[in-house]
């Protein structure tokens, strides 16, 4: 036991770019929406992993094209059942033997989805502005865009804590100072951070892509808190966070149409 479970996290533990790519593929292959069933997920266990390359793959995941993805699949893991409704198994570009990420485009666009809507509310404290050089952005525009925010910084010389222009060693900004401003301003909800959230979650990425594009109209018989949104993926089917993905959200530099799953 405890050597299949050593494999089994040495399999998980591999990437924080790995994220970033998957949800950039995600949203640019696909091309259909599932038929979503109306039920309520039962409670969702957290798996955590070590940090490895998992961060950026959360940005990958958005950046990916999750349209493509939606029309095909509908195979849930055997051992879904205890989770609650289970969530397609989606034939990611990126997993065939011989895949890898398109970085420059994909995992790019997937930090422009995190950037414009989901860095209000979520951080990504594990990923440095350095981890993006030569995997989405140059050096230089890497540079540029860590400059554009301020760092406190210190105590200088004279004892005093002083801000200054970011650099690459720095970490992505924190939407929040601490957990309390996070939950006062999201209604007692706690916005998870999404370095390693495809670790975090059972089955990964297709557990977050279904999540993400899941939301709907309870079914009859069900109903809402007001402040809460259905989604049959979340446990218990009522979540905080509104449906963030909707056309036109993300505006794209390649291009790439801003379409829901896109």
């Amino acid at each position: 036991m405890r050597l299949a479970q050593k494999i089994r996290t040495g399999i998980q533990g591999y990437g924080k770019l790995s994220f970033l790519s998957r949800l950039a593929r995600q949203t640019h292959d696909a091309k259909t929406l599932p038929a979503v069933p109306y039920q309520i997920v039962k409670q969702d266990r957290d798996r955590l992993g070590s940090t490895g390359n998992n961060s950026l793959r959360w940005l990958a995941l958005f950046g990916t094209g999750v349209s493509g993805l939606l029309g095909f699949s509908t195979i849930a893991y055997s051992d879904e059942a205890e989770h609650g409704l289970g969530v397609p198994n989606y034939p990611w570009p990126h997993e065939g033997i011989l895949s890898s990420y398109d970085h420059a485009s994909r995992i790019r666009r997937g930090h422009q989805v995190y950037q414009q809507v989901c860095a209000s509310c979520h951080s990504m404290s594990l990923i440095s502005y350095r981890d993006l050089v030569g995997v989405a952005y140059t050096e230089e525009e890497t540079k540029a865009m860590a400059a554009e925010i301020e760092v406190v910084d210190g105590p200088n010389d004279e004892g005093e804590m002083f801000t200054r222009p970011g650099k690459l060693s720095d970490r992505f900004p924190q939407p929040y100072a601490n957990e309390q401003a996070a939950r006062f301003a999201n209604g007692g909800a706690y916005p998870p951070d999404l370095s390693l959230i495809t670790k975090a979650r059972h089955n990964g990425q297709n557990y977050v892509f279904a999540l993400l594009t899941g939301y709907h109209d309870p079914p009859a018989g069900v109903s809402i808190r007001e402040g809460l949104h259905y989604n049959p993926y979340f446990p218990g089917g009522a979540i905080a966070m509104p449906k963030m993905l909707n056309d036109g959200a993300v505006e794209y530099e390649d291009g790439t149409p801003a379409t829901e799953a896109q």
